[in-house]
């Protein structure tokens, strides 16, 4: 008995023999068959759940196929794959996944509304993306034990930033919760990630990236002192924790000594055109832009110094 007929002969589904009679799947299923035994990557975690499992089964029920078959199986496909000129996303979730960046975070979010589409991939990709202070945000407004999940999942430096920012006992139950996570099963994990993701997406979108300590300590940099020491006075009488926000966020010469390492004064020096370094000392008036003139002049070279 020769090796087909013997590998047919065996129990479960027989050998298919000829193009003609494999079904489109097959044939799908037998290109990505060939693919891994060539030691290709095939990322097929990207397909949806029911593809993936029908994928598996079709490898598990096919036998083996000849070398004819193969062959006529690998020209078709390449075929096809020649004769393509254009491939769209396919659907609307692939197109904004594909626009993304390129049309603005407002139409994309009403287009995902209206199709009714959440954002494609990993739900966990997107929440480790997030900046610490969402992260936190995103913590509180949680219940204990989805916490845990979300602080077990995310990378080890962001969660042990959070978790310090956190109020003692917030953290406490948090980190006891953690331990308490062994037999959550990864359906679990996922659902809690879509449900995250799912409220991320939920957010209405900001005008602007950056907060507002941040906008106006822009504009105070380029302001004259006059102007930004009497706004700052005033912010001081009605908000006074915004008014600290925005000194922490306005940096001027003045703010040399404070911001600035003095290992760092002749680095950077290094840097600034020495007609421009002269140009500020030598406008230093106050008693602060004095103080940060002197502080760079101790800072550096004698005769840098001596040179100024």
């Amino acid at each position: 008995m020769t090796q087909p007929l013997a590998l047919a002969a065996l129990p479960g589904p027989v050998a298919v023999r000829g193009p003609g009679r494999l079904s489109r799947k097959a044939k799908a299923a037998i290109i990505v068959q060939f693919l891994l035994n060539e030691g290709a990557d095939v990322p097929l975690s990207a397909l949806p759940e029911e593809h993936q499992a029908e994928l598996t089964l079709l490898l598990g029920n096919m036998r083996y196929v000849d070398r004819e078959t193969l062959n006529a199986v690998v020209v078709e496909f390449s075929d096809a794959l020649e004769s393509v000129g254009l491939s769209f996303p396919g659907d609307i979730a692939g197109a904004l996944t594909a626009l993304d960046g390129k049309i603005s975070d407002r139409t994309a979010m009403r287009l995902r509304k209206e199709a009714g589409v959440r954002q494609t991939g990993d739900p966990w990709t997107r929440i480790n993306a997030l900046d610490v202070d969402k992260l936190e945000r995103l913590v509180l407004s949680e219940s204990t034990q989805v916490a845990a999940v979300m602080m077990s999942r995310i990378d080890v430096a962001k969660a042990a930033q959070v978790l310090a920012r956190l109020p003692g006992d917030r953290a406490r139950r948090i980190s006891y919760a953690v331990s308490m996570t062994t037999g959550v099963t990864p359906e679990a994990v996922d659902r809690i990630g879509l449900a995250l993701a799912a409220q991320i997406d939920a957010e209405p979108a900001r005008a602007f990236k950056t907060g507002p300590d941040e906008r106006l300590g822009a504009i105070l940099n380029y302001s004259n002192s006059a102007t930004r020491d009497d706004l700052l006075a005033s912010l001081e009488e009605q908000d006074a924790s915004f008014a600290e926000a925005v000194r922490k966020a306005i940096f001027t010469f003045a703010n040399i000594p404070e911001r600035l390492s003095a290992l760092d004064v002749p680095k950077i020096t290094r840097d600034v055109p020495q007609d421009v370094l002269a140009t500020a000392i030598a406008a230093a008036e106050s008693d602060e832009d004095r103080r940060a003139a002197d502080f760079i002049l101790q800072n550096i070279s004698k005769r840098m110094a001596g040179a100024l």
